[in-house]
């Protein structure tokens, strides 16, 4: 019977802290009322469709991979028209302010928590040791149909946000400029 190295312990134990850390900021941040960041939405739709096309790059010689995460793609983009649809907006002096629906945040929350938990667990039960690479990413179909959904969920919802900021802007009525009068009073007319 082998021994687990400490360090190796250690650093799983580092990595799992960051992972579940990283899941509960991202909890909050799809169930409670969050101010609007129009920067972190178009990093958002910067960012996550080039993640998208490295993915399906490296899925292409893997049978059926692609289509599973197009399957993936559609469904998240119906489920960020969808989320966005049920989510109440508020433009305040205080700023700008949105709260998503939180049932479908958990929804989402709880498909993504417990897609890691499989593959840490299947990581951890595996009896091949740890110097072999672990099954392949690619080749997961659920793995990819779950982060096809994610993301194309998160792009959808961040187009909505920036949609909605928008239209503040143009259906909020600007302040006509102020009017100067010359005002020239006769000291001898009485009012």
């Amino acid at each position: 019977m082998t021994t687990a190295n400490p360090s190796s312990m250690l650093i799983g134990v580092a990595v799992g802290a960051f992972v579940l850390w990283r899941i509960v900021s991202r909890i909050r941040r799809m169930v409670g009322r969050q101010r609007y960041s129009g920067i972190r939405a178009m990093i958002t739709v910067c960012i996550f469709p080039l993640l998208i096309a490295l993915v399906m790059f490296g899925a292409i010689n893997h049978e059926g991979s692609v289509l599973i995460m197009l399957g993936g793609l559609a469904v998240g983009t119906g489920l960020g028209i969808y989320g966005h649809r049920l989510t109440k907006f508020e433009h305040s002096p205080a700023g700008k302010f949105y709260t998503p629906n939180a049932h479908l945040g958990i929804a989402l929350s709880v498909l993504l928590l417990g897609r890691i938990a499989w593959r840490m667990g299947s990581l951890y039960f595996t009896t091949q040791s740890f110097s072999a690479p672990p099954s392949d990413f690619y080749g997961s179909h659920l793995t990819l149909f779950l982060f096809g959904m994610l993301a194309a969920y998160y792009i959808s919802y961040a187009i909505g946000l920036l949609r909605w900021s928008r239209s503040l802007r143009t259906t909020t009525p600007s302040v006509p400029p102020a009017m100067t009068t010359d005002i020239v009073e006769d000291a001898g007319k009485p009012s």
